[in-house]
């Protein structure tokens, strides 16, 4: 127990450390090459946070048990809003710009629906798969477009001090520790669980599906203490966009990706927080304190009903 206890402080100290050195460094890259912090959220920060769920669905595709994708997915999804974005927004009053609240969270919504409409004949299909990256190719074609656009309205002018030789490492090694510490902290956690007595089910709803959403916690939580709202929030939404077309997408390319009818509640409630946080940031121009503190309750009543 003192040794589980030891590597869980171990893998909790390189999170917070790496989630420090990588927000730090994708905000430099942002300023030095004049692209949108929101940019950078949506893809660098949301697919190297992203890659736990993605490692994990992708795998079991190749080994031909796709069947825990869909879960690991909505699951994910669900937390990403619920805990992630809620315990950001609770820290500091999250800042939503006009883009993201016109098009990237309609669009999270309307790929969700998606999800649940190929999902209803009980598989993610080939063909469904087809889709899915069809629509992330799109989407990665916007964010460039809309990355030229901010170029060229920004003056050529330095507003970092930090050089790219620095802030590329600091952005590789960021991620590294954030990736090796969630699995430090997933295995202590599971082991003093275990010891506890602990069920192996509970361990699974709690503990590892919290594993795989803490590289997303960390870095969003250090954004938005380092005041970076577009990078928080662009996390979580970026995160839930390339879990739902490129992960689910690629996995259903390998093997059709079975959809049990039991995931349609946890679907309409993934399609429920994202209106959520639509109107509350449509109505608020950002993410009050208040909103975090309902998306944090929110998460509650729902371990309710699934336990």
């Amino acid at each position: 127990m003192i040794f589980e206890i030891i590597l869980l402080a171990v893998g909790f100290a390189m999170l917070v450390k790496g989630a420090d050195w990588f927000v730090g460094g994708a905000v430099c890259i942002a300023d030095r090459f004049h692209i949108p912090p929101i940019i950078i959220g949506l893809t660098i920060v949301a697919m190297g946070t992203s890659a736990p769920e993605a490692a994990v669905s992708i795998t079991s595709a190749f080994q031909g048990a796709a069947d825990i994708t869909v879960g690991n997915i909505v699951g994910s999804n669900i937390m990403n809003v619920l805990v992630i974005l809620g315990l950001s927004a609770a820290i500091v009053p999250l800042a939503v710009t006009k883009s993201t609240i016109k098009v990237d969270i309609p669009f999270l919504g309307a790929i969700t629906v998606l999800l649940l409409i190929l999902g209803f004949d009980g598989t993610i299909s080939f063909f469904d798969g087809i889709i899915l990256i069809a629509c992330f190719a799109a989407y990665i074609g916007y964010l460039i477009s809309r990355t030229i656009r901010y170029s060229a309205q920004v003056e050529e002018e330095e507003i970092t001090t930090m050089t790219l030789s620095k802030a590329i490492p600091l952005l590789i090694v960021g991620m590294g520790l954030i990736i090796l510490g969630s699995n430090f902290a997933v295995d202590a956690a599971t082991e003093i669980a275990k010891i506890l007595g602990m069920s192996e089910r509970t361990i699974g709803l709690t503990i590892v599906a919290l594993g795989t959403s803490l590289p997303e916690l960390c870095t969003s939580a250090a954004a938005a203490i380092k005041g970076n709202a577009d990078i928080a929030v662009g996390n979580i939404v970026g995160s839930n966009l390339f879990n739902i077309l490129f992960v689910v997408g690629i996995s259903s390319l390998i093997i059709p990706v079975p959809f049990a009818q039991a995931f349609i509640p946890d679907m309409i409630i993934a399609i429920v927080t994202t209106v959520f946080i639509f109107v509350v940031a449509k109505t608020k121009r950002n993410l009050p304190r208040w909103s975090g503190f309902v998306m944090l309750a929110g998460y509650v009543g729902y371990m309710f009903y699934l336990l």
